[in-house]
């Protein structure tokens, strides 16, 4: 593209006119009018792109001041129960799920509550997150072999639900 430019002698900005309006004949004005859209497109794409990475960046920055999606501490947060309750299936975008760090294939060990130890359905959930709608719940959460806490906040948001993501139960032979 730029060479297309230079070889007709124009950049982006050059008039391809003369000065009665006529197209200038020292320069292939259809292969530059492609070039300059071209160039246009790609600067486009790479400022949406910046401004997707700079998002990401200040979200991520942003969970790391907060602590959230960081390895469990043992010292400051007493986990009881590792054994996995249920596996995290979907996460949709921009829901509060996705918001507190939440991840496909989570394996939740405690949700609020809700732990190996009480666990008897999703409706034992289900009932922490009727009940904590806009108030901060703990989740602790397997991913790789190590234990993660997050703190989610169930709340209204544009898709269904108050959470945003599909749990699904753990199978006896999944633990």
């Amino acid at each position: 593209m730029k060479a297309i430019l230079d070889s007709n002698g124009v950049g982006m900005t050059e008039p391809l006119v003369d000065s009665y309006g006529y197209p200038r004949q020292d320069v292939d004005v259809y292969q530059v009018r492609h070039a300059r859209h071209r160039v246009i497109c790609l600067m486009n794409d790479h400022s949406s792109m910046m401004t997707h990475i700079e998002q990401g960046l200040h979200m991520l920055h942003a969970q790391q001041r907060e602590g959230v999606g960081l390895p469990a501490d043992p010292p400051r947060t007493v986990i009881r129960h590792t054994e996995p309750i249920a596996r995290v299936n979907f996460v949709a975008q921009n829901s509060p799920a996705e918001e507190a760090g939440i991840c496909v294939e989570d394996l939740i060990v405690e949700f609020g509550s809700v732990h190996a130890g009480n666990f008897r359905s999703l409706h034992d959930i289900g009932a922490v997150v009727q009940h904590s709608q806009g108030q901060q719940i703990s989740v602790c959460v397997k991913r790789h072999d190590e234990l993660v806490r997050l703190r989610l906040v169930p709340h209204i948001w544009a898709g269904r639900g108050l959470l945003g993501c599909n749990i699904i139960p753990v199978e006896i032979v999944e633990r």
